[in-house]
């Protein structure tokens, strides 16, 4: 396969940044004044311009074969949403390679059984993943609106219809088990963030904060989009000073 493309920015240690179902510019475009004391490097996968299209579908063991190149230089790792996924299967799979790991928000829901506002939030993600723009509309605009699409009672915007389409076939978030004991054997330093939106997605990571034995950090104001939150960055640059060894 083609290698997917990075674009880097700053200088100093390394941050590798892995975006979700939004591009690197939509995700991590509040974290740019950090590219003053570190080296910013935006990952940008498959199907997210310029690195080429998947060969079949947006799929986070493919996300992990891509990322496992990127932690031959021991970065700091800094992962949101779906992209949380594929790095923490390569970072499994090299636990020695990865500095850090900041995790945003990711659709682990396994991690919390019998819980019925996260089984609601998996239907929904699965069922866009399968179905795309032929989902009914009100399941469609009520997973879009939680994962921090502008989506109002109008037609859907044209970026957030290609988000959509682009999502459409890909592999179900309900199939990844990444081994988080083999993290948490590691004593990779973790830091869990979130932005106080979604019960759901809090009790997520206040369980993968707790299995990896990690910090904790709730950033309220910007939704799914956690690093355009008040204070997001200034926390963010505390926990990679603190583990910049």
């Amino acid at each position: 396969m083609s290698e997917i493309v990075v674009i880097r920015d700053g200088s100093g240690p390394e941050v590798l940044f892995v975006h979700g179902g939004a591009g690197p510019r939509t995700t991590w475009g509040p974290v740019a004044p950090l590219a003053d004391r570190w080296t910013l490097a935006y990952v940008h996968r498959r199907g997210y311009p310029p690195s080429p299209p998947p060969q079949e579908r947006q799929d986070f063991a493919v996300d992990a074969l891509d990322l496992a190149p990127l932690l031959d230089a021991r970065p700091h790792v800094v992962a949101h949403s779906y992209g949380v996924l594929g790095t923490l299967i390569a970072a499994a799979a090299v636990p020695g390679s990865v500095r850090s790991l900041t995790l945003i928000e990711p659709p682990l829901n396994y991690l919390v059984p019998d819980d019925p506002e996260v089984a609601r939030l998996e239907r929904l993600g699965d069922m866009v993943l399968a179905h795309g723009m032929d989902t009914a509309p009100t399941p469609l605009r009520e997973f879009l609106r939680l994962t921090g699409a502008p989506v109002g009672d109008g037609p859907l915007p044209e970026n957030v219809v290609t988000g959509v389409r682009r999502a459409h076939g890909g592999r179900p978030t309900s199939e990844a088990r990444p081994r988080l004991d083999v993290i948490r054997d590691a004593d990779i330093p973790v830091l869990v963030m979130s932005g106080g939106h979604a019960a759901a997605l809090e009790r997520i990571c206040d369980a993968l904060a707790a299995a990896l034995g990690g910090e904790r950090s709730v950033h309220p104001g910007a939704g799914h989009f956690v690093a355009a939150a008040p204070g997001f960055t200034e926390r963010l640059e505390i926990f990679l000073r603190k583990n910049d060894m």
